[in-house]
């Protein structure tokens, strides 16, 4: 394998976006991962204060038994532990969003987080601890968080392996054991005991990973079903994806029955990857919404386009779509030289649009019915196509399915002529 190769495989395994042109799907996966970083900060700050309060209430308990030396003593590198929790959750407090496109990131953070705990079980009694119960807390917080269901069942397997390490390198003596209060002693030796609870402790793992993930896994598909069925963008406002999808087909019928044309729009922000990366994904989202205002104003203002019958959707991460079907200045459908007309004023105004004194450009792509396309698949195909070669070309510009027809039909003509006829001529 090329090293080139070797890199690109390392690269999709631990980045989210990975592409160095990212695509509207990349965008919208690091951002999902960022969400899921920062849930993981919160959740965390949550569970430290949890345990900060039950060692303090804890220790209190412990000094009717015991010296308040011997347990500070005993507390020193359990403190430690949590205090380290404390300053790498304060780092990614402050860095993640810009660590969003690390895939892997969170199960990191989750494996860091059961090592800690690992160090109070061992502290706590090992065997006879009471901490290792907070494994199950973060196999739930996994389940809720990560993408997939493996690896869910890869922290919980970590968890098993952690606690398992620390209990059985304590029967065979290879690590000291620590004597807690209130725990009968020499249970750590007693081979049977400590089988049978690590036995029960793995149970209550793997059921806590099988249940979480069932349970997710149903809130999950409920979600995505819901989503199909939503009509509005959250963050821009615009119609969603799954709105327009459901409208287009229903419009190119109405539009056959009466015998009229129909065309369709779709935008890409130029380089939007880039912007995201110089200016963060909340600019990024400002900058989505304000060109989402400025498709809005032009789609109601520019011909006296009626909204009721054309509508603007966000189709993608900075990808968007307008259905343009009538036209009240007329009382009819627009030309084609209405929708190339459209697109142009789109094309200004939103780049005439800024957020904070930065701005962007778009490419655009239209398609018409009956000429490009005689269905909901073949116009948006046509419509990606015009957009395609809008972006090769540079960007910031309009490209007609028609256009490249043109072209495409004179280069047939060209390659038909052949040079013996030019040579007759």
């Amino acid at each position: 394998m090329s090293p080139s190769r070797l890199r690109k495989r390392i690269a999709r395994a631990f980045m989210v976006s990975w592409r160095d042109k990212p695509t509207r799907y990349d965008i919208e996966a690091v951002q999902a991962n960022t969400r899921r970083v920062g849930l993981v900060v919160r959740v965390r700050w949550a569970l430290l204060i949890v345990l900060v309060l039950y060692s303090v209430l804890a220790g209190l308990a412990y000094v009717s038994v015991m010296p308040i030396a011997e347990l500070f003593s005993r507390m020193v590198i359990p403190a430690v532990a949590l205090g380290f929790v404390v300053v790498y959750n304060l780092f990614y407090q402050l860095n993640y969003k810009r660590l969003g496109n690390i895939a892997v990131w969170n199960n990191l953070q989750l494996a860091l987080d059961a090592l800690v705990v690992t160090v109070l079980v061992y502290f706590s009694g090992g065997v006879s601890s009471w901490f290792w119960s907070m494994y199950s807390l973060f196999i739930l917080e996994a389940a809720f968080i990560l993408p997939r269901r493996r690896d869910t069942w890869g922290l919980a397997g970590v968890c098993v392996i952690l606690l398992g390490g620390i209990e059985w390198l304590d029967l065979l003596g290879i690590l000291p054991h620590i004597v807690i209060p209130f725990a009968a002693p020499n249970l750590n030796t007693d081979f049977v005991y400590v089988s049978v609870r690590y036995l029960w402790q793995v149970a209550v793992l793997a059921g806590t990973a099988a249940v979480a993930t069932q349970l997710v896994g149903e809130q999950r598909a409920e979600n995505a079903s819901h989503q199909a069925l939503m009509v509005l963008d959250e963050t821009t406002g615009l119609y969603s994806r799954s709105y327009f999808m459901r409208a287009l087909p229903a419009e190119i019928r109405r539009a056959e029955r009466d015998s009229r044309p129909l065309h369709v729009l779709v935008l890409d922000i130029d380089r939007f990857g880039e912007f995201n990366r110089r200016f963060g994904i909340e600019h990024g989202d400002r900058m989505l919404q304000a060109v989402s205002s400025a498709i809005s104003s032009c789609v109601s203002d520019v011909g006296d386009v009626l909204v009721a019958t054309n509508l603007a959707a966000r189709i993608g991460g900075e990808e968007f779509a307008i259905l343009l079907a009538e036209d009240a200045q007329v009382d009819g459908a627009p030309t084609d030289a209405d929708a190339r007309r459209l697109a142009e004023v789109l094309r200004e105004r939103i780049g005439a649009a800024a957020v904070d004194g930065a701005s962007v450009s778009v490419s655009i792509g239209v398609a018409s019915l009956p000429a490009d396309g005689s269905t909901a698949d073949g116009l948006l195909d046509a419509a990606d196509h015009a957009l395609s070669q809008a972006i090769e070309s540079g960007g910031n510009r309009v490209v007609t399915a028609a256009s490249l027809r043109v072209v495409d039909e004179a280069e047939l003509a060209d390659d038909d002529f052949e040079p013996s006829d030019r040579g007759g001529a």
